[in-house]
């Protein structure tokens, strides 16, 4: 018996279904597959589909989409958080006017932002006095490149020093060397 046969069978097998148990089979079967946001979403989105008249693959398509989106923006905060920022920054918040140095500017930072230096393999450096927004670029571009799909890894250089140090007394600094080296962006703040 083929593949497609086999799921013809199935779904045959399968109509019939009161509302309830169609309900019932569609909540067992997004936990089994692991498919939060559809088993959130379903009542909204047949109500939707009927409202607007989507057709059986128009409906699939909108649930699959509502998945993957979802996925992307948990796998987007799970590499903000995992990138270890002591704050919530964004690049959105930084007033160019207010907060920094006059000579940032803002075109660099927007530049920067988009990641295409992180890919690069270039690393910018920021320099400057005390009070003028480097930690809240830094921990921004960083949050920008995470939220882009990089890896990111923020530390203070004293602990990034200090960690390796104690990792070689211990004779772990190539195990140490190797976790920094899984990451696309280590950010080192003052």
């Amino acid at each position: 018996m083929t593949t497609t046969t086999s799921i013809t069978t199935t779904l045959r097998r399968r109509r019939g279904l009161t509302e309830e148990a169609e309900n019932a089979a569609i909540d067992q079967a997004c936990r089994r597959l692991r498919l939060p946001t559809i088993r959130a979403v379903i009542d909204e989105a047949t109500t939707a589909a009927q409202k607007e008249q989507l057709t059986y693959q128009g409906f699939l398509a909108e649930l699959l989409l509502a998945e993957c989106d979802d996925r992307d923006r948990r796998s987007s905060v799970r590499r903000v958080k995992a990138a270890g920022f002591p704050k919530d920054k964004w690049l959105g918040d930084f007033d160019f006017d207010a907060d920094a140095d006059p000579n940032i500017n803002p075109a660099t930072i927007n530049t920067l932002a988009t990641g295409d230096w992180v890919r690069r393999g270039q690393r910018p450096c920021l320099i400057g006095d005390s009070g003028t927004g480097k930690s809240h670029l830094l921990i921004g571009l960083g949050t920008a490149a995470a939220e882009k799909g990089f890896r990111v890894k923020y530390t203070l250089a004293t602990r990034l020093v200090n960690e390796l140090v104690e990792a070689a007394d211990e004779k772990n600094l190539a195990r140490t060397i190797a976790r920094y080296g899984r990451v696309d962006l280590l950010m080192s703040d003052e």
